[in-house]
């Protein structure tokens, strides 16, 4: 006699699930990472538009010429204001991620842990089963036995 879970369809779903779960939650960090990286290219960008601004005011340049350079630096910075929000909201997506990860997976250990019981259960029954079968067939032969 097999071994057949009736609630096995549900433990399958809750390994499904926590699978989506974890999809999610690579999906969060590399969105994050993403977020980030940009994050760090507006840095960079901003650090070499001071050195042209800082270069350029070492010369001869017209004001109209400088002011252009530190209004792009001003955007930059608004960018930087606003890439860091994205950052930030990447970060509290992972977060949530992670705690849906995390109750998908004890959901799925509780219901294997159940399905594990209910396995022992049966495997002990099947034992006590055989033993009773066993002592039937004992019995029958010391009384033939006996008999004979």
């Amino acid at each position: 006699m097999r071994f057949r879970y009736p609630l096995q369809k549900i433990v399958d779903l809750k390994g499904s699930e926590k699978s989506m779960a974890e999809w999610e939650y690579a999906a969060s960090l590399g969105m994050l990472r993403t977020e980030e990286e940009r994050l760090e290219q507006l840095f960079e960008e901003r650090r070499g538009q001071e050195r042209s601004l800082q270069e350029t005011s070492e010369r001869p340049t017209s004001m109209i010429e400088l002011r252009i350079l530190q209004r792009y630096i001003e955007v930059l910075d608004e960018r930087i204001q606003r890439q860091r929000e994205g950052v930030r909201s990447a970060e509290g997506l992972v977060i949530k991620r992670q705690g849906h990860l995390k109750d998908k997976m004890v959901d799925e250990k509780v219901w294997l842990n159940t399905r594990d019981r209910a396995l022992e259960r049966f495997r002990i029954d099947r034992l006590a089963k055989e033993q009773n079968e066993l002592d039937e067939i004992a019995i029958v032969r010391a009384a033939s036995a006996s008999r004979g």
